[in-house]
C-alpha cells in the first residue's frame, strides 16, 4: 500500500521536479485564489446593485466572454508569434490594473453596473491572450512527456483555488465588503509576477524553428489542420456544446444561492468551494493517469452533465452542494483530458493555434451561454437552467462517444487490412 501511494504521488506531481514549473505553480497558487475571490465578489456585487437580477448576471457573462468571441480565434496565432513568458508577464500585469480599477470603483462608493461590465470586458480581452500563452509556457517548462501531467496539475491548482478563493470571498464579503476582495486579488498577482521573473529561460524545453505566421494565414492554417483531424473535431464539438449549455456557473450559482435557496454570500461561497473540491479530485485523478484518455473524457463528461440535471429540482443547500461536488469532479476529468489530447496531437509550429482554437470553443460562446443561462433563470429559475444544461450535455456527450467509437473501429479495420 505504501509503495502504491508513493507511485501515485510520483505520477501525480511529476511535473514539479522542474524548477521553472515549481515557480509558476507556486505563483499561480496565490494568484488563482485571488482571482476566484474577485469572480465571486463581482457576481455578488452585480446582484446587489441590480436587486437580484439574474439577467444582469447574464450580462456580466456577456461582457466577460465577448472578447473571446471577437478575438479568440486569432489568439493562438499571436501566441505562436510571441515569446510565451514575456506575454504572460504582460497579461498578468494587466490583470493587476483591472483588479485595481474594480477596487477603486467599489471602495469609492460610486459603482454602477455598466462600470463593472466595462472592467470585466477589458479583463476578458486580456485573458484572450493570457490563457493560450500560459498553456504554451507550460509546454516550454515541462516538455511533451510531462505535458498531460502538467495540464492536469494546472487544473488541480485552478480548482484548489476554487475551494479557498470562494470560501475566503464569502467570509470577506460578509465582514469587509466586495472592495476588499478586489484589493486582495490585485496584491495576489505579485506572487506570479515574481515567479515568472525568477525563471531560468535556458532550462526551457526547445521547440522547432518555424516562420512566424501572419494573423490571417496562420489562422487559416490552424483551421485547415484541425479539419483533417477527426478526433480533434470530436473533442472541439463536445467542448463547444458543454461550454455553451453547461458551463455557466458564473450565472447559475449566484442565482441558485441568492434566489432559489434564499441564502447569503457565505453559502454562495461555500457552494462554489464545494464545486471546486470536486473539481480538484477530478484533476488529481487525471494527473495520476499521466496520459490523455478519451474514455476518461467521456465518463467525466457524463458525470458532469448528469449531475447538473439532478441539481435542477433541488431546493436544499446540502443536496445541492453534494451534487455540485460530483459536477466539479466530472468537469475536470473531461476538461483536463480534452485539453491534453488537443495539445499532444498538435505539432510544435501549430501548438499555439491549436490551443487557441480549443479555448475559442471553450470560451467563445460564453456570451451566448451566459445570456441563455440568465434568460432561463429569469423564465423558469435555476430549475429550468440546470435541466436544459443537463439534457444538452448528455446529448452532446452521447454523440461524441459515438464519434470516438466510429473512429476506433476505422483504425482497427485499417490495422487488420
Amino acid at each position: 500500500m505504501t509503495a502504491a501511494l508513493g507511485r501515485f504521488n510520483r505520477r501525480t506531481f511529476a511535473s514539479l521536479r522542474y524548477r521553472n514549473y515549481r515557480l509558476f505553480f507556486s505563483g499561480q497558487a496565490v494568484s488563482q485564489t485571488g482571482s476566484w475571490m474577485q469572480r465571486i465578489a463581482l457576481a455578488w456585487f452585480v446582484l446587489q446593485l441590480t436587486h437580484g437580477s439574474s439577467f444582469a448576471v447574464g450580462l456580466m457573462a456577456l461582457a466577460q466572454f465577448m472578447p473571446y468571441t471577437l478575438f479568440g480565434l486569432f489568439a493562438g496565432v499571436i501566441t505562436d508569434r510571441l515569446d510565451a513568458r514575456r506575454l504572460v508577464l504582460w497579461t498578468q500585469f494587466a490583470q493587476v490594473v483591472t483588479a485595481a480599477a474594480l477596487s477603486w470603483i467599489a471602495l469609492g462608493g460610486f459603482a454602477k453596473p455598466w462600470m463593472l461590465y466595462l472592467v470585466a470586458a477589458v479583463n476578458g480581452a486580456v485573458l484572450v491572450l493570457d490563457v493560450p500563452s500560459r498553456q504554451q509556457l507550460t509546454y516550454r517548462m515541462v516538455g511533451r512527456a510531462e505535458l498531460p501531467n502538467a495540464i492536469a496539475l494546472n487544473s488541480s491548482l485552478f480548482n484548489a483555488s476554487r475551494i479557498f478563493g470562494p470560501s475566503l470571498a464569502g467570509i470577506i464579503l460578509g465582514f469587509a465588503g466586495v472592495g476588499t476582495c478586489f484589493v486582495v486579488n490585485a496584491i495576489s498577482f505579485l506572487a506570479v509576477l515574481g515567479g515568472l521573473l525568477a525563471m531560468r529561460t535556458r532550462e526551457f524545453f526547445p521547440v522547432e524553428d518555424f516562420e512566424r505566421p501572419s494573423i490571417l494565414h496562420g489562422t487559416r492554417e490552424g483551421l485547415a489542420y484541425v479539419r483533417r483531424q477527426p478526433r480533434m473535431l470530436v473533442v472541439l464539438g463536445l467542448t463547444l456544446v458543454l461550454s455553451t449549455f453547461c458551463f455557466n456557473f458564473n450565472v447559475t450559482l449566484p442565482v441558485l444561492a441568492y434566489t432559489t435557496l434564499h441564502t447569503h454570500a457565505v453559502v454562495f461561497g461555500i457552494l462554489s468551494a464545494v464545486f471546486g473540491a470536486g473539481a480538484l479530485v477530478g484533476a488529481l485523478v487525471a494527473a495520476s493517469l499521466g496520459r490523455a484518455s478519451a474514455r476518461v473524457m467521456i465518463v467525466g463528461s457524463l458525470v458532469f452533465t448528469v449531475s447538473e440535471l439532478l441539481i435542477a429540482p433541488v431546493h436544499g443547500a446540502y443536496l445541492a452542494g453534494t451534487l455540485l461536488f460530483f459536477t466539479g469532479a466530472g468537469f475536470t476529468a473531461w476538461s483536463a483530458n480534452s485539453n491534453a489530447s488537443m495539445q499532444l496531437a498538435a505539432p510544435d509550429h501549430l501548438r499555439g493555434r491549436i490551443i487557441g482554437l480549443y479555448f475559442y470553443a471553450f470560451n467563445g460562446t460564453g456570451p451566448l451561454g451566459g445570456l441563455l443561462a440568465g434568460w432561463l433563470c429569469a423564465r423558469g429559475g435555476t430549475e429550468l437552467a440546470f435541466a436544459v444544461a443537463g439534457i444538452a450535455g448528455i446529448a452532446g456527450t452521447s454523440v461524441a462517444a459515438a464519434g470516438f467509437r466510429r473512429r476506433g473501429a476505422v483504425l482497427r479495420k485499417i490495422a487488420l487490412s
